[in-house]
């Protein structure tokens, strides 16, 4: 988490009986969930979400608090207040490792948001920021790009699965099949194996890539009919869905048969085990448990 350590800091934002349970930084944003359940963004992260400088954030609860109260705080405290929120503090000033990190938690970034989305004209970033997090609700948005299950009794990899298979469900124009469809048996042993299959790892555009370059490679729109494009939503939480609709390939039934004896001999074969590989290398997956997932889909003995 950014430490912005030009803060002025007052008593009252001091939260050291809590601490960070978990944290990250989610294209550029960072954020995290508190010891008793409070998801939060860092101020850093709030600023991206509303499209505006770091500084112009700084600046903002510099002057927190002061007489006279400026427009922009006062609009904002009065977005807080609707909420039924106290808007005397704009932050939580959480002490990790002997270092202040600053925890924006949601009302806060609510206000923040609705304010550059409708009081400041042209900002278009801030709308898509703000609609994506009233759609979904801050807290499970937070909760699903963190990776944090309170409960521990349904993992959010198995619920984005599910969210997505739905999505995808009644997608798909009849007579043509998707990709992300065809390969469930491929993710569920992944979840398995303890990959969190979700909006940071999404396997489908790599099966995707490869079978669409296969397609191409062996002219089979000669054979089995050209494919055409149809609208894919990916769930509101996702990063994604800021883009939605999402405009993947769906192939004929004719070919469903050549997809899976390519996906089994090729994708399976020769290409997971550099997919996995890279995830891990960029940190998404432990090196261990891509080890696990990959032992998992090597073709098993036939007993003598």
């Amino acid at each position: 988490m950014t430490n912005t350590s030009s803060l002025a800091i007052t008593p009252t934002q001091l939260t050291f009986d809590l601490e960070i349970v978990v944290e990250a930084e989610i294209d550029g944003v960072g954020m995290g969930v508190l010891g008793d359940g409070t998801p939060f963004l860092t101020l850093r992260g709030l600023s991206r979400m509303c499209g505006v400088a770091i500084s112009t954030l700084v600046k903002l609860t510099d002057e927190w608090g002061q007489i006279p109260t400026k427009g922009r705080e006062q609009k904002i405290r009065d977005l807080i207040k609707a909420q039924g929120f106290d808007d005397t503090v704009f932050f939580h000033a959480v002490k990790k490792n002997g270092t202040i990190h600053h925890a924006v938690p949601a009302h806060v970034c609510m206000a923040t948001l609705e304010y550059y989305a409708f009081e400041v004209s042209g900002n278009d970033h801030a709308i898509n920021s703000y609609r994506t997090l009233a759609k979904k609700g801050f807290t499970d948005f937070v909760y699903a790009q963190v990776g944090y299950n309170p409960d521990g009794k349904v993992s959010l990899a198995w619920q984005q699965f599910h969210d997505r298979v739905s999505l995808v469900a009644n997608a798909v124009p009849t007579g043509y099949f998707s990709i992300y469809q065809e390969i469930a048996g491929m993710i569920v042993p992944m979840i398995n194996a303890g990959i969190d299959v979700g909006p940071h790892i999404v396997p489908d555009i790599s099966v995707g890539q490869r079978w669409a370059k296969h397609w191409k490679g062996e002219s089979l729109e000669v054979v089995y009919g050209e494919r055409k494009q149809y609208l894919h939503e990916y769930p509101v939480y996702f990063p994604q869905a800021l883009s939605n609709p999402q405009t993947p390939y769906c192939y004929p039934d004719e070919a469903l048969g050549e997809f899976r004896k390519w996906f089994r001999k090729t994708y399976l074969g020769d290409h997971l085990q550099d997919y996995l590989q890279s995830q891990a290398k960029l940190g998404k997956i432990k090196p261990a448990i891509a080890t696990k997932a990959i032992e998992a889909f090597k073709p098993k003995a036939i007993a003598k």
